[in-house]
């Protein structure tokens, strides 16, 4: 029944074989990886205009401006994550970057920063998609909560069913975004050339507005970067490309490049042109949407547009957060199960933990975007910041052909990266001081995985200096409970093993203790029987106190002891619940016992 559900759900497993077939080819990628970059759109110049409006309406010309400079650290970005790219062509992005120019530990902050990034990627758009569907049906805002958990189901499942598949079915939504914002913009310039808006509806450029500071404006600047997040996905995903990956990927990054750039700027210019200002219950692409068609099929379209892309968005953490955790795992920094490929071959590990990490954020915020967006763009500047960094200490250090000019770009990119991260930290730090705690917090814990998967090999590595010593026998314990089947099954295996086989029987009085006694001597004489009292009722005390003794009996002999636990298997997994389970509670207690062997013997009924 589990089975047949879980193939309904995800599919018919796939062979090894047929990896090569769920590479991506641009399009697919630019669907994919992109739809987090283009999605922000929806709520960068939102981001923007909120603080502006901290001030007054009049305030909002300041958007245009701050959108050039938000335009500015894009290009840096861009042509620092192409560098990125074609060096670093194994994926990874900034934590391969930052670890192998700048160190183990500033390595783990960039990777431990984008998981936790990607965690948020889908926790704001799935948020943020919510709000949208919300926006155009107002009587759904006191689910909000419930709906974004459910997307958040759905885009798991999809994302277990595989990379081409889930690119597949992604494209459509986000080409779909895509043609409707440019829709949007086109004809609100259309009627802005042709004087359908009035011009009083906004305040000149360079009208002066009382009480704005420089600190308001590099807020306003900071909030507007939220619109660059996702950018270095691509860089950490290009072994999800068909060959040439690192070529693929570069145009990708090209492309969602510019029509992030179009549909920011456009978005940007017809909010500040038609005077629009945040509402707490409809966004800024609502109603210029609103104010361009009215609310019509067209309206309908772009906001069902906006919501699926602002959801589907998430998808952009489903593809990058399993390879930073494979490239983590890989490196020993994370456990083992991320580099394991699924039914699907995609690394489900990393895609459930994913979706149970992001329902966690979406409860705990309430699904209220704006308070996530901080946390979000702080997770994805500080590899930013890092990754430039690193490259600048790669060019240096290597002095290829033209890397002054690749020097300059990254320098570029460093600097406004690390600004807008500064502003951040003293403009909204009662929002991102978590990152300040957490993130040493997820680097201590990558370290000790480390120093454990280092412990472990060094205790398992073989040591030609260090021959392993034979044991010259076996003494077998089997706990016993009755004269059943079970117990007579589990004697005659243990004999086929060791010549010394003691049965142990925990008695609670002494009349039980001698009844058994006289039926064992008659059922079994050719098995030393050990009867123990217990006056406190325990089994695991007495039992653990006469495996001491036996152990150190054997020691001097150089004989190994086993514990074989008889262990009768129900037919129906219901039935467990009717008994004790006192061979698993054993087994349980043994099995972390120092220089002891502890085996479970079945035994199946049949009805």
């Amino acid at each position: 029944m589990r089975a047949s559900i879980k193939r309904i759900l995800i599919g018919r497993p796939l062979k090894s074989t047929e990896l090569g077939e769920q590479k991506l080819n641009i399009l697919k990628a630019l669907a994919i990886l992109s739809s987090d970059a283009l999605s922000s759109v929806a709520y960068g110049t939102e981001q923007i205009l909120i603080v502006l409006a901290s001030i007054s309406v009049i305030a909002a010309w300041y958007s245009v401006p701050i959108a050039i400079g938000v335009l500015f650290l894009l290009a840096a970005l861009i042509i620092s994550y192409r560098q990125i790219i074609f060096s670093y062509p194994q994926g990874g992005g900034a934590y391969l970057v930052s670890k192998e120019n700048l160190g183990e530990k500033a390595g783990l902050i960039a990777g431990g920063s984008l998981l936790v990034d990607y965690i948020l990627t889908v926790a704001v758009s799935v948020s943020a998609g919510t709000d949208a569907i919300t926006s155009a049906f107002p009587v759904l805002h006191a689910h909000t909560v419930s709906i974004a958990c459910f997307l958040v189901v759905v885009i798991t499942i999809l994302n277990l069913r595989g990379l081409t598949e889930s690119a597949t079915i992604l494209a459509y939504p986000v080409y779909l975004f895509v043609f409707a914002l440019f829709i949007l913009i086109v004809t609100g310039l259309y009627k802005i050339a042709t004087g359908h808006v009035s011009q009083g509806l906004h305040a000149p450029l360079g009208t002066p507005v009382q009480g704005i500071t420089l600190f308001i404006l590099l807020r306003a600047f900071a909030s507007g970067c939220s619109a660059l997040t996702g950018v270095e996905a691509i860089s950490n995903a290009i072994p999800n490309f068909k060959e040439p990956a690192p070529k693929n990927a570069a145009k990708t990054l090209i492309l969602m490049g510019s029509l992030l750039a179009l549909m920011f700027s456009g978005i940007t210019f017809l909010a500040y042109y038609y005077g629009i200002a945040p509402k707490h219950d409809e966004t800024v692409v609502s109603q210029i949407a609103r104010e361009t068609f009215g609310r019509n099929m067209v309206y309908f379209f772009i906001q069902g547009t906006t919501a699926l892309i602002l959801v589907l968005a998430a998808n952009t953490g489903f593809s990058a957060f399993p390879l930073l955790a494979y490239n983590l795992a890989k490196d020993k920094y994370m456990p083992r199960m991320f580099t394991i490929r699924g039914d699907r071959l995609g690394y489900s590990n990393g895609i459930v933990s994913l979706g149970i990490a992001s329902i966690f954020l979406i409860i705990i915020f309430q699904g209220q975007t704006e308070q996530l967006i901080p946390l979000y763009a702080v997770g994805v500047f500080i590899p930013f910041t890092l990754s430039q960094t690193g490259m600048i200490i790669k060019w240096v250090r290597e002095k290829p052909a033209g890397w002054t000019a690749r020097l300059s770009a990254n320098l570029i990119g460093a600097v406004i990266t690390l600004t807008v991260l500064i502003i951040f930290f003293l403009t909204k730090f009662t929002h991102v001081w978590f990152a300040v705690v957490f993130l040493p917090i997820i680097v201590t814990i990558f370290l000790k995985i480390h120093r454990h998967y280092r412990d472990v090999g060094e205790q398992l590595r073989i040591h030609s200096e260090q021959p392993a010593i034979e044991p010259e026998g076996n003494v077998i314990i089997v706990p016993v409970a009755g004269i059943t089947k079970v117990v007579e099954h589990s004697l005659n295996y243990a004999k086929t093993l060791a010549d010394q086989v003691y049965a142990v029987y925990i008695s609670f009085d002494r009349e039980d203790e001698k009844r058994f006694e006289e039926k064992w001597r008659q059922a079994y004489p050719d098995v030393r029987l050990v009867t123990l009292q217990s006056r406190y009722r325990s089994i695991l005390q007495p039992l653990a106190k006469f495996i001491d003794t036996v152990q150190h009996k054997a020691k001097e002999r150089n004989y190994e002891v086993t514990v074989l636990i008889p262990q009768f298997i129900p037919k129906k997994s219901w039935h467990n619940i009717l008994h004790n389970q006192s061979g698993l509670l054993i087994r349980s207690y043994l099995i972390y016992r120092k220089n002891v062997i502890v085996t479970t013997l079945p035994y199946r009924f049949k009805k």
